[in-house]
């Protein structure tokens, strides 16, 4: 077979597996990390039907990179360092107070000199960052006090891996790279310019893209900024996620962030799974067969030393009892960057490559045990505390989400925020977007259409959608979108016309308005009080109007457009021609079917 036919035959598995796995163990509560594991163990160590894991593993890793790019949009400048004391804190202390007890563990157990056992225990010390998101993902907890404080641990783990790798160098005796600190100093230094690329490059050029319209163009940047902020990680010795990460937190801020996160999820869930594949497809069973006690021994101890750690640390610093359970359950696992330390430990010589083997074999079958764990720590809460959600998490999570940033809706929007409301606005209009900005509002790029969007601006969150689009389409693709796929949101929606409003009304929204009523009644009020008529008068006069609009469009919606004409105010004239015509017109048929009917928009 050739070798395009076989990279296609390996993507069908991929894809299959990843199709069928996922919702049966989704349906059975086990989760999906788990099926595709388990469908990745299926393809490969038990049918043989894909054996280079290793190389599927290199490619899938792009789903941890675009995973981390999203949390990295999650979170502005200001909101990351308000995290700085789990991250700096919390962090430094999970990674050295771990690493040292399963140090002495591994130097106890026998298998390994003191050199080996201090890479053995800081590399068991990092956790997965793809299997622990993606767990919180499924739960809906990345926005939780919990899942914060866990995030903030994993992306010190992302920062520790260049000192462990040059720790590497340092037991080695300088056999391998033999300037630590060179790295450590490349390292700053590819931070600080990514720091400077995203603030002063990376929105200009997202803005320069929209304004073209070209929604390919705006997909193919956002994979470049996202690929090549990792890429440029990579080569200064630190993780591929943390170039996303950071250069999603640059964008943090960006009025295309919502839209750049419709934008890479599809690519982030589609990697991910075959993430998730490609590790089930790497378990050597040869290796767990001939170490099947010690592993059957080691894998419950490691996870435990580590699970008990993470308690106590998080205890010690202010997390409640249910908080401080889920993350020591969510967090027991070896990670990623443990095949990283390992296979560099076994080429430096700290130990020997068949027990760097085993040492990924435990870390890969700790990642497969994660799942269930965090399905046992249920059983452990108390059960008293109430689930908190972090606040200042900026566009996602108003109570009000505003699909549009018309006239209508720019008036609306002034009086819920001076009554204290927060409000998440999108539009999908660049030129929009930069004029609110100069007045000061803060709206995001996208397309209110899409589902997706939606998702990523917070609908999931918000009470009430306000639509204000301006084309009736627009609106109605909206309303049967929200109605069809967000049933918890009430719907608040300005109508075009008229006949719009009766449509709308149909499809049972919870709140419609002409755009046009309120200031065609408040026109005509005072044209009254010019004429003479009384303030008080006028206004008796035009809720009158307005209660007899109201019951008219009563009629209408369940009668059709032209019931209730009798409670209209008219001056019907029976039109002439001004030229006598030509011949006689035939009176059997209605003198006045020519004339328009004034209901349109009344």
């Amino acid at each position: 077979m050739s070798e395009p036919n076989t990279l296609f035959t390996e993507t069908i598995l991929l894809l299959g597996g990843a199709v069928v796995s996922a919702p049966i163990f989704k349906r059975l509560g086990l989760g999906t990390v788990l099926g595709y594991l388990a469908a990745g163990v299926v393809i490969g160590p038990i049918f043989h039907g894909l054996t280079d894991g290793e190389q599927i593993l290199d490619v899938a890793e792009l789903g941890v990179v675009f995973l981390l790019f999203i949390i990295g949009l999650e979170l502005k400048p200001s909101r990351l360092w308000q995290m700085r004391r789990d991250i700096f804190g919390l962090g430094t202390a999970q990674v050295v107070a771990t690493g040292l007890v399963l140090t002495l563990l591994t130097y106890f157990s026998g298998i390994l000199d003191w050199r080996g056992s201090i890479v053995a225990g800081f590399g068991l010390a990092l956790s997965s960052t793809a299997f622990a998101m993606q767990i919180l993902e499924d739960e809906g907890d990345v926005n939780t006090r919990y899942g914060q404080r866990s995030f903030s641990m994993l992306l010190f783990q992302d920062l520790a891996i260049v000192p462990l790798l040059a720790l590497i160098s340092i037991l080695d005796g300088g056999k391998g790279s033999g300037a630590p600190l060179l790295d450590f100093a490349v390292a700053i230094a590819a931070v600080a310019a990514m720091i400077v690329m995203g603030r002063y490059l990376l929105t200009p050029l997202f803005q320069i893209i929209a304004r073209t319209g070209a929604r390919e163009a705006m997909i193919a940047a956002a994979l470049f900024v996202v690929m090549g902020s990792a890429s440029l990680m990579q080569l200064a010795g630190l993780s591929m996620a943390m170039g996303a990460f950071l250069s999603g937190v640059m964008l943090a801020e960006s009025s295309y962030r919502h839209e750049l996160e419709a934008d890479i999820e599809p690519f982030r869930g589609v990697l991910l799974a075959i993430f998730f594949i490609a590790v089930g497809l790497s378990i050597e069973l040869e290796v767990l067969r001939d170490n099947g006690l010690f592993i059957v021994v080691a894998v419950p101890v490691i996870m435990t030393a580590k699970a008990l750690v993470i308690y106590i640390l998080c205890r010690a610093t202010g997390s409640p009892h249910d908080d401080a359970i889920r993350i020591a359950f969510l967090l027991p696992q070896g990670g990623e960057f443990g095949f990283v330390l390992f296979t560099a430990a076994g080429v430096a010589g700290l130990m020997p490559t068949s027990t760097a083997s085993l040492l990924i074999a435990i870390v890969t079958l700790s990642m497969a045990l994660t799942p269930i764990g965090t399905m046992l720590a249920k059983r452990l809460l108390s059960g008293k505390e109430e689930e908190q959600l972090d606040e200042d998490f900026e566009g996602a999570g108003a109570d009000v989400l505003m699909v549009g940033f018309s006239r209508f809706g720019q008036i609306a929007a002034q009086i819920l925020l001076a009554g204290g409301r927060a409000v998440t606005v999108i539009d999908f209009s660049a030129d929009r977007i930069r004029q609110a900005s100069s007045f000061g509002f803060r709206i995001y790029f996208g397309d209110g259409t899409r589902k997706d969007v939606l998702r990523a601006a917070g609908i999931d969150r918000a009470k009430i959608v306000v639509v204000c689009t301006q084309k009736r389409e627009i609106t109605d693709k909206i309303v049967e979108l929200v109605q069809a796929d967000y049933p918890h949101a009430k719907l608040f929606v300005r109508s075009y016309d008229r006949i719009h409003s009766i449509a709308l009304r149909n499809l049972n929204v919870d709140y419609e308005l002409r755009e046009t009523l309120e200031s065609g009644l408040l026109f005509g009020r005072r044209t009254l009080e010019a004429l003479g008529v009384g303030e008080a008068e006028a206004y008796e006069i035009g809720e009158d109007i307005r209660k007899r609009d109201e019951a008219r469009l009563v009629l209408q919606v369940t009668e059709g457009l032209q019931a209730g004409r009798d409670m209209l105010f008219s001056q019907p004239v029976k039109p002439e021609p001004l030229v006598k015509p030509k011949r006689a017109a035939n009176f059997d048929e209605d003198p006045l079917a020519g004339t328009a009917e004034v209901t349109a928009d009344a």
